[in-house]
């Protein structure tokens, strides 16, 4: 049972994955065939993560309460809805409206697995997960060449549609599949008094360190790290090669930052890590662009962890709600880093940008530091 739960919550975040990079190669198409302008097609792509976002709160409540088995199939049927809209969208409107419910959906992707390896997998809790994070990653790669394929054969609207119907059996199996929790194991239940993860004060801090450190790396990987080479004169080629370096480092960053966190301490990796990618932001500055990818890409992966620590800070009953407060800092850091970049580059230039992307990665590690104390399961820390 416990390898299935596994790889049927990996399977899903594997589709998450691919949905959140699939407009990237079907960017074309999709302008082509419904008349979109490049302001439209940037709004309706960033429509995942703004539902995405939203939907963090409300659902760590209910993973908690309810538990991953129903509460998962739930979410990913309505992500199933979305993708069934996308593909028979006919305009801007309902294609915008597919995509935020893709978004609404795969929102429990990830957290759903995180409360059920919680409880699974207690005492490899961060292996697990960051392993879970790292084969999922792969999904990006299936929405890049196999993506472009696959849409020369069926189209764009066939591959939504055959996307609908996985999700679809992914939250059935999902459903009959798996359980909340080992046999003679009840699900963790909250009273009342006990149930807001605001009454841990140590995740603000955590919090703070996604929004800086997930925010920063995801605004780069999504956007900044192709542009930026871009505007030093690189080619096509180079940046592509740059950003393969990127992304190939980030799975193997994802992979191994579990097991060293279960080593060493999730808080002492943590540190490091935040601070090596703060080393790769002065590459950037130094234009070490190879090197700067490589350290970026790799320790920028470990901010993975700072959903481990929220898990670490939080008695078993509300895992779901601090993961989910900490995945919207960081979610919420991407949103607004990536357009904070893009304001500063217009009036300062890159420099200037990348210099407060490392003073903000620097604030949030020394706000971050007293957590380096031993942890005191189900105790917030100030």
């Amino acid at each position: 049972m416990a390898a299935r739960v596994f790889f049927l919550f990996t399977l899903g975040y594997f589709l998450s994955y691919f949905f959140r990079s699939a407009n990237a190669v079907l960017s074309k198409d999709l302008s082509m065939d419904l008349g979109l302008s490049p302001a439209q097609l940037g709004f309706m792509t960033s429509l995942f993560y703004l539902a995405f976002a939203l939907t963090q709160l409300p659902l760590g409540g209910l993973l908690d309460r309810l538990g991953p088995r129903r509460v998962t199939p739930l979410f990913l049927t309505v992500a199933a809805l979305g993708s069934l809209v996308f593909g028979l969208a006919p305009g801007f409107a309902v294609l915008a409206l597919g995509r935020a419910l893709i978004g609404v959906g795969m929102a429990s992707a990830l957290m759903g697995a995180m409360k059920a390896f919680s409880l699974w997998f207690p005492r490899t809790y961060a292996t697990m997960s960051t392993l879970l994070v790292g084969l999922g990653a792969t999904g990006g790669l299936l929405a890049a060449t196999p993506l472009a394929l696959l849409k020369e054969s069926v189209g764009w609207r066939g591959v939504f549609l055959g996307a609908a119907l996985l999700v679809l059996l992914v939250a059935l199996a999902l459903y009959l599949g798996v359980r909340d929790a080992p046999p003679g194991t009840a699900l963790p239940r909250a009273s009342r008094e006990e149930g807001s993860a605001w009454r841990h004060p140590a995740l603000l801090r955590v919090g703070a360190l996604a929004f800086s450190f997930a925010g920063g790396f995801l605004a780069l990987q999504t956007l900044w790290a192709g542009a930026y080479p871009y505007a030093l004169g690189y080619g096509a080629v180079q940046v592509g090669n740059l950003l393969l370096l990127y992304s190939l480092s980030a799975v193997f960053g994802f992979l191994v930052s579990g097991y060293l966190a279960d080593r060493f301490g999730t808080a002492r990796v943590l540190l490091l890590s935040g601070a090596l990618f703060a080393l790769g932001l002065a590459l950037l500055l130094m234009k070490a662009l190879g090197a700067a990818y490589l350290v970026l890409g790799f320790f920028g992966a470990f901010n993975i962890l700072t959903l481990t620590q929220a898990r670490e800070l939080v008695p078993p009953h509300l895992t779901g709600r601090a993961t989910t407060l900490v995945n919207l800092m960081g979610i919420g850091g991407t949103f607004l880093l990536q357009w904070g970049i893009g304001v500063v580059v217009g009036s300062l230039g890159y420099p200037a940008a990348f210099l407060g992307l490392l003073a903000l990665q620097l604030l949030a590690l020394l706000l971050y530091r007293p957590l380096l104390r031993p942890p005191r399961t189900g105790q917030g820390r100030a």
